[in-house]
């Protein structure tokens, strides 16, 4: 119950609620035990008969107790609804505002489907728990207290009846209390699991129809979703034992009660309307016990939501802003790797090897290198998306971990490898890389990127609602979509990760061309794996395995690099670099 314990301390703006609603909860159970303590005194004093004024007295007092009842537990449900709803606002909130400082690092060990679950699914567990453990516990207490009392000053002599029947039940609670959680568990990391399949399915519908994949993906969803089936099924299987359990422990009791009631009678150790009452209170102490009994039945599942949900919350950000952080004394955009090594957490070897190098404003950087050789993972470095495991990262001679993370993003124009294209507007897609930007600045940021032609021919234009992951666009529209946000940022550094292998050499010419005034008096890094989008640079980093192996102009790497020479035949022919004066 600990992680429970430790969600519910965002309760505390909720106390006077919950004190509320404990309140009327306890008038509703005074209420309901008032009316066996009338009925007892009607049976004992009995009725004078033509006496229709004690009846309509009575009967008036009993549904006046009755409504009163009523209205506190309409009131009571009130409150709990808005503290249990409240609650999952702010777990949600507070769920997700974590998650958004988490690093790629942090991402990568949950996974997005498990983090969709446990903000979605498990937190409507914690909702229904709390509103159920505020109302049923309350009442459970309430009246099982107040029963017992009140039954014992009914009638002693069968008392000791219920010292047999309720830690019967306990017992019952105890030994069914232990599997159900663990199952609950489990039924939460299988609904991970759907969320999983159902999530690559719906990104990955082409590919699935192009390879006829379609049976395949049902039989495994259709897998997944028995395991959470079958482990449903075997936790119902021992709630159900739960529930028939109590019943034939309460109607035994009912039994007891009439047998050792009539010879008590018999024998003068107590009275009708005294048996009548402690029957009535007997019931109610039952039914407070069933009360926990599902209460207990519900928890297992809400802690194991709770525990999944806690692991997140007190998962340590890697990434964290300085205490002490450091201003830029300029504004120029000065790069240095040095000696810069990095490894993925729980990785046997490093992505990345002593990589040295700078990189001066107005200069073009290219990288190049094979697939896997870290191209990505390098770039990744400059804006902290990860942080090195040894070595610098500088700009303008601070290290990027002594610069508070918005201040130093603000200095760069990134364009991610994937172009990632978010639902709303084309304008709104392109507005992210600078919230301040001008209409006529977005249409000149598109123009660069050659993207303004495309876009006019849209229905409505930049005001054109783009669906959920761009699927009304082709990949070379998405891609300059997404460079057009990376040119509206201008920033001192830009980084384009291999962002140019969907367009066609034409388009990809005359957006060169169009970034040249933009670019002149920036840093420039330009990850690619054609030779023809780097081989102008000012110099080329050739990275093989996560090392340098060269460093320099096209010219200088034909001569001293076989890697990179490698490299440019495999894509280019001799009569091509003759061509381009680049031989």
């Amino acid at each position: 119950m600990w992680s429970l314990l430790k969600l519910y301390v965002n309760l505390k703006k909720y106390w006077l609620l919950i004190v509320g609603a404990v309140v009327l909860i306890y008038l509703q159970v005074r209420a309901n035990l008032e009316l066996p303590t009338i009925m007892s005194h009607i049976v004992n004093n009995g009725i004078i008969p033509g006496d229709i004024n004690y009846i309509w007295q009575q009967g008036m007092l009993m549904l006046l107790i009755s409504g009163g009842g009523i209205l506190a537990a309409i009131s009571a449900q009130f409150l709990t609804s808005h503290v249990s709803m409240g609650l999952g606002r702010d777990i949600r909130s507070k769920f997700f505002n974590h998650v958004e400082s988490f690093s790629l690092s942090e991402f990568n060990r949950f996974g997005a489907s498990t983090l969709l679950t446990r903000i979605t699914n498990d937190v409507v567990q914690i909702q229904r728990s709390t509103q159920m453990l505020i109302m049923l516990l309350s009442n459970a207490i309430f009246t099982g207290v107040d029963s017992i009392i009140l039954a014992h000053n009914a009638s002693p002599y069968l008392t000791r009846i219920l010292y047999v029947a309720m830690p019967v039940v306990a017992l019952i609670i105890a030994i069914l209390i232990n599997p159900i959680t663990k199952l609950f568990m489990l039924i939460q990391k299988e609904i991970d699991k759907i969320n999983r399949v159902v999530r690559e399915n719906i990104m990955g519908v082409r590919v699935i129809r192009a390879f006829n994949k379609t049976e395949y993906e049902k039989k495994r969803f259709e897998g997944a979703n028995l395991d959470v089936t079958n482990t449903y099924i075997k936790a119902n299987r021992i709630i159900a034992v739960v529930m028939p359990v109590a019943m034939i422990v309460m109607n035994l009791t009912i039994v007891a009660i009439l047998w050792y009631g009539a010879k008590g009678i018999d024998l003068g150790n107590t009275d009708l309307g005294a048996m009548i009452a402690f029957m009535q209170y007997a019931l109610m102490i039952l039914i407070s016990i069933v009360m926990l009994t599902m209460l207990f039945v519900m928890l297992p599942r809400a802690e194991a939501a709770a525990e999944r949900i806690v692991e997140v919350l007190e998962t340590p950000v890697e990434i964290r802003d300085p205490e002490n952080p450091k201003e830029f004394n300029d504004n120029k955009g000065y790069l240095q790797f040095i000696d810069v090594t990095f490894k993925y957490p729980n990785a046997e070897e490093p992505v990345l090897h002593n990589i040295t190098f700078e990189a001066k404003p107005g200069e073009v950087i290219g990288i190049l290198g094979t697939t896997g050789s870290g191209k990505s993972t390098l770039v990744s470095l400059i804006p902290r998306l990860y942080d090195v495991t040894s070595g610098k990262v500088l700009i303008d001679g601070i290290d990027v971990r002594d610069i508070p993370q918005e201040q130093l993003r603000r200095r760069i124009s990134y364009v991610p490898q994937r172009a990632v294209i978010f639902t709303g507007t084309v304008k709104e897609n392109i507005r992210i890389g600078n919230p301040d930007a001008t209409d006529e600045e977005i249409i000149e940021a598109a123009k660069i990127a050659q993207a303004h032609g495309f876009i006019e021919r849209l229905p409505q234009g930049y005001d054109t609602i783009i669906s959920e992951g761009g699927t009304n666009l082709s990949g070379g529209q998405k891609q300059r979509i997404s460079i057009a946000r990376g040119i509206l940022r201008r920033g001192n550094i830009f980084i384009f990760d291999d962002c140019f292998s969907a367009l066609d050499f034409k388009t990809e010419a005359k957006l060169r061309m169009a970034l040249q005034e933009i670019i002149k008096d920036a840093t420039v890094i330009l990850v690619a794996q054609r030779v023809a989008s780097v081989m102008n640079a000012d110099k080329i980093i050739v990275l093989d395995g996560g090392r340098i192996v060269g460093i320099g102009s096209h010219r200088e790497l034909m001569e001293t690099s076989e890697v990179y020479r490698e490299i440019v035949f495999s894509q280019l022919s001799e009569e091509d670099l003759v061509r381009e004066g680049l031989a």
